[in-house]
């Protein structure tokens, strides 16, 4: 379920950040900002220090429907069913004030949940009758503070992402610097997420519940998740004791990196680089693996993973109407895989205030070395997986989006101050094809 929250969540990443720069009206200025506190009067002779108010900045909204089909599931043991809906919403708040020498802070909090239901889910036990779907709920909240005088910035993040089998917690620290002439800046980002995936293994794989009879008649019933029923003759539970299912860590640490240059007035370059390594169960204890003897067992790969993603995006202003948002990069793990994306973004400024934009996005890779379909891994081998996402393949994503933003608001509401509707279609060799649509509505 992992690519399917990545694919979800990235789009309606994009749904913002991939917004086409348009003329906007900032109803701020025309109206009293709401604030959270009543300022105590300031001596303004005092290094002409005047704090401005906390105020909600903007207040982003968008809802995505994602559905994907195909035909190579790992929890089946790379055959069967992929079927997937996922219906996700997201809400992020920005709130802005100024304090010493004007420098300005944002706080953004965030708050995202998603619900998915997935066929492949269902036969984590074998006869199909496994729990089908699944919620998550993904909370977070990030200072930044931007110095008024050179523009670098400093901030600190925080997330958090729960669902039934895997829970992670996160933090960042992110800050920025501009050059002395302010057409160039260098940002770094250091991460860390810190999960637990909760070991919920194929049926076949769990032990028999424990039945122990305890005279004169009363029956203790232990699971496999530890949980301890004692029931007397008269079949009343007259003691509880649940234990949760066990757990296993995952730790993903990153340092990203990224260069922007203006060029000149039409052209903008960034170069990106980052450094990822992983600890700890890096696999899923439902996705099965069928020997070429015909027998299943667990996925087993390695407790470590180095990846290395290197990339560049340049943004090119051709005309007054027309942008070119071009971007390439290139990845490489320890684990044998190395991919190249590549994308290009045209949006078009139809009036001032609607914009159209196609995109497309090519994706390849080859094969992690610990990789093979149904029943072609030997019971030798150390390390195997037959879940597809890291086979070799390749892929593309195109679609298109409609973003307005009217002087006087969308539907003639002043502080809705636009609505962008995207929709994609994504294909891969491996048969897999997924379709997404997602509306974000952006209010000042």
């Amino acid at each position: 379920m992992k690519k399917v929250y990545l694919s979800v969540i990235g789009f309606s990443i994009i749904c913002r950040l991939s917004a086409y720069s348009q003329p906007k009206s900032d109803s701020i200025g025309r109206k009293a900002p709401f604030s959270l506190y009543t300022p105590v009067m300031q001596d303004s002779s005092r290094d002409g220090y005047s704090p401005r108010r906390l105020r909600i900045d903007e207040i982003d909204l968008v809802s995505s429907y994602y559905i994907q089909n195909g035909d190579h599931s790992p929890i089946t043991g790379g055959i069967g069913t992929e079927h997937v809906i996922d219906f996700s919403n997201g809400l992020d708040v920005n709130l802005v004030w100024f304090g010493q020498g004007n420098n300005k802070n944002t706080l953004a909090a965030g708050l995202g949940y998603d619900h998915h239901s997935s066929a492949s889910a269902s036969y984590v036990a074998l006869n199909g009758g496994a729990k089908p779907g699944g919620t998550r709920i993904y909370p977070s909240l990030d200072w930044t503070l931007e110095n008024a005088k050179t523009g670098g910035t400093f901030g600190i993040g925080a997330y958090y992402s729960g669902e039934y089998n895997y829970k992670s917690k996160g933090l960042d620290l992110h800050w920025s610097e501009k050059t002395a002439d302010k057409s160039g800046e260098f940002g770094v980002k250091l991460q860390g997420y810190f999960d637990k995936v909760t070991l919920i293994y194929p049926s076949e794989f769990v032990p028999a519940p424990i039945i122990t009879v305890i005279p004169p008649g009363s029956t203790i019933i232990t699971t496999a998740s530890g949980n301890r029923e004692v029931i007397n003759t008269g079949g009343q539970v007259i003691s509880n004791t649940k234990n949760s299912l066990p757990t296993s860590p995952r730790t993903t640490l990153s340092a990203s990196f990224s260069y922007s240059q203006q060029i000149n007035t039409r052209l903008q370059v960034m170069f990106l680089g980052d450094l990822v390594t992983q600890s700890g169960y890096l696999g899923l204890p439902f996705h099965r693996v069928y020997f070429n003897t015909g027998k299943d067992t667990i996925e087993k790969l390695p407790s470590s993973r180095f990846k290395l993603p290197l990339g560049v995006r340049l943004n090119y202003f051709l005309g007054d109407n027309v942008i070119l948002r071009a971007y390439y990069r290139y990845y490489m793990d320890n684990w044998g895989i190395r991919s190249n994306t590549a994308s290009l973004e045209v949006p078009y400024k139809v009036t001032p205030f609607f914009s159209i934009s196609p995109f497309y996005r090519y994706y390849d890779q080859t094969a992690a070395r610990y990789f093979a379909p149904y029943e072609q891994h030997s019971p030798t081998d150390p390390y195997y997986t037959s879940n597809y996402e890291y086979s070799k393949f390749q892929a593309g994503f195109y679609g298109v989006g409609f973003r307005i933003a009217p002087p006087k608001g969308v539907f003639g509401w002043q502080n809705f101050h636009e609505l962008e509707i995207r929709y994609g279609h994504y294909t891969e060799t491996t048969d897999l094809i997924s379709d997404v649509i997602s509306v974000s509505m952006g209010f000042k």
